[in-house]
């Protein structure tokens, strides 16, 4: 037999097994429930075609444009560091990590078919969008309550305190139902999502109350607001860190309270029930 024979043969068998091991480690150990809901804070459901073994993971993309924004927002709500301004110095980080790297991400979430935290990140992304361009003086929110048309004197008048109140009570009411939806997938997200609630229903009764005239009273939600929003802000830290180090297949796995086993699905309990009557 020839060199040349050989040399095929011994080629053939290396992409042969190069193609085993690749079916092996992609096909035959799927990514476990647990993990899955850890990755994409999405609970696991059936996707067809290959689009998370062809693409990275966008869910950390969307945690850190949420974590740059929300985090020193939630500072200078507290008047951190004589901070304040209502975050004027840092409306870029708003529209652009906020908002539109959520926006990317929420993309992506959604070609990968992970529903759930496609809306989270779209609706969370479009709200930072609104965040900063609120304060933009040629968007105009707030000439239609002023007499003169000057946007910033509307802004100061009881019906535009009232109108954003009523944004963010809604806001609050959406969020209630994420809340819900997060008890199939771990305790970080849940608590998050539990303190963003009350963060927006504090939001709301700060505008409601400065609708009304009770500035003291509305300054005093708004410091208890972003108390809660700085506390929203930590298990988000705390999983972005536990993504990133799975990115990088870091030694050190950190848990974030799997919840895929304790709230079972409507799909997950007609198997159990499909197994038990076997």
């Amino acid at each position: 037999m020839s060199d040349e024979n050989i040399s095929e043969k011994q080629d053939a068998a290396t992409v042969e097994m190069l193609r085993r091991y690749q079916t092996a480690e992609s096909v035959l150990l799927p990514i476990p429930r647990d993990a899955f809901e850890k990755l994409y804070l999405s609970p696991k459901t059936p996707a067809a075609g290959n689009l998370r073994r062809t693409f990275g993971n966008p869910t950390p993309i969307s945690l850190l444009g949420f974590l740059l924004a929300a985090t020193p927002a939630a500072m200078l709500t507290m008047g951190w560091g004589n901070s304040g301004g209502s975050g004027g110095a840092i409306l870029p980080v708003y529209i652009f990590f906020g908002g539109m790297v959520q926006i990317f991400g929420a993309v992506g979430e959604w070609l990968l078919g992970n529903t759930f935290s496609s809306a989270l990140f779209f609706t969370y992304g479009t709200f930072w969008i609104v965040q900063g361009t609120t304060q933009i003086p040629w968007y105009g929110v707030g000439t239609n309550y002023s007499t003169t048309g000057n946007s910033f004197e509307g802004m100061q008048t009881a019906e535009f305190a009232a109108t954003t109140g009523l944004y963010y009570a809604v806001l609050s009411v959406l969020t209630f139902v994420y809340l819900i939806c997060s008890i199939r997938t771990n305790v970080c997200l849940f608590l998050a999502l539990f303190l963003l609630v009350i963060t927006f229903a504090l939001t709301a009764a700060t505008y409601f109350q400065s609708s009304v005239g009770n500035l003291a009273h509305a300054a005093t939600l708004q410091k208890a607001a972003g108390g809660f929003n700085f506390a929203l802000c930590l298990p988000i830290w705390w999983i972005f860190i536990a993504q990133i180090f799975e990115a990088v297949d870091f030694p050190i796995t950190i848990p974030v309270g799997d919840l895929s086993t304790v709230i079972l699905g409507k799909s997950q309990k007609a198997k159990k029930r499909e197994a038990e009557g076997q």
